[in-house]
C-alpha cells in the first residue's frame, strides 16, 4: 500500500496539480504581487480617492470665498462678523446666547 491509496490523497498523485497549487500558495501570499498586497493598496486607493473628494469640495469653499471677499460688500462684512471691526460713530452689541456660552464647573 503506497502513501497515495487514501481517496483524499489520490488527486495529489497528478504532478502538474501539486505544482499548480505550489503555484497559487505562492502567488496568493508570498510573492511581490500577492492577493494580500493588492487588498492592502485597494485600501490605499479607496483612502486617496475619499482625500481628493474632501481636498475638492474644500477648494470649492476656498474658491467661493475668495469670489465672496473680492467684493468690497463682502471684506466689510467680513470684517465685521469676524473681526467686529467698525465704522466710525457705530456701536457694536454682540449678543451671546446661554447655549453658545461654555459651561463653567460648579465647584470654581
Amino acid at each position: 500500500m503506497g502513501i497515495f491509496d487514501n481517496k483524499y490523497l489520490k488527486p495529489f498523485k497528478n504532478i502538474y496539480l501539486l505544482v499548480f497549487i505550489v503555484f497559487a500558495i505562492w502567488m496568493l501570499f508570498f510573492d511581490a504581487h500577492s492577493l494580500l498586497f493588492h487588498n492592502e493598496l485597494n485600501s490605499d486607493i479607496k483612502e486617496l480617492e475619499y482625500q481628493k473628494e474632501h481636498y475638492k469640495s474644500e477648494m470649492e469653499k476656498d474658491d467661493k470665498a475668495i469670489k465672496e471677499l473680492s467684493t468690497e460688500e463682502g471684506i466689510e462684512r467680513a470684517a465685521r462678523e469676524n473681526y467686529y471691526m467698525k465704522k466710525p460713530n457705530e456701536d457694536i452689541y454682540i449678543i451671546e446666547y446661554e447655549d453658545s456660552i461654555a459651561k463653567q464647573k460648579k465647584d470654581e
